[in-house]
């Protein structure tokens, strides 16, 4: 795990957002793989978002897969990068009434499930994905009751 300079993390941080990729790697049976995960704050993740994806906002959460492309295959343990906004993490956990901690585990499996496959472009798709980080919330110990409203994926519209 790395982060922007100026983003101050702990060793309790570094600890929830390990514990949430390792959790997620085991729910989907991938605890070989190597993921990356990058912290940083609202700038970097807009330029990200934009660079990237084309939108020209800040997200949460964004999920750079070495499993796709033309070099795909090339080494299959290695499963990309997580980058993680920790300014919109705190926010959101602060509107939806749960931790820093939980929201962390939250978009850190998301990132991990996208690296793995998972998208949430159709309906059917978005409640796959979400029934999958209940599992992994669970699995962490983490109160499932109220965290529903918390648990929408605000990057993408959804095809319904």
């Amino acid at each position: 795990m790395d982060s922007l300079p100026g983003i101050q993390v702990d060793e309790d941080m570094e600890n929830v957002v390990r514990k949430a990729a390792e959790k997620a790697l085991l729910v989907e049976e991938s605890e070989g793989c190597e993921v990356s995960i990058f912290l940083t704050d609202d700038d970097e993740i807009h330029r990200l978002n934009k660079m990237y994806r084309g939108v020209d906002r800040p997200t949460d959460v964004l999920a750079f897969a070495m499993r796709e492309g033309l070099d795909g295959e090339l080494n299959r343990e290695i499963l990309g990068d997580v980058v993680v906004s920790l300014p919109r993490a705190e926010e959101q956990a602060s509107i939806h009434g749960h931790s820093l901690e939980v929201e962390m585990s939250l978009l850190v499996s998301h990132g991990v499930l996208h690296l793995l496959g998972y998208e949430h472009d159709q309906r059917d798709d978005l409640l796959v994905m979400q029934q999958k980080q209940r599992d992994i919330l669970h699995l962490l110990g983490h109160d499932l009751a109220g965290l529903e409203d918390g648990m929408e994926c605000p990057a993408n519209e959804i095809e319904r």
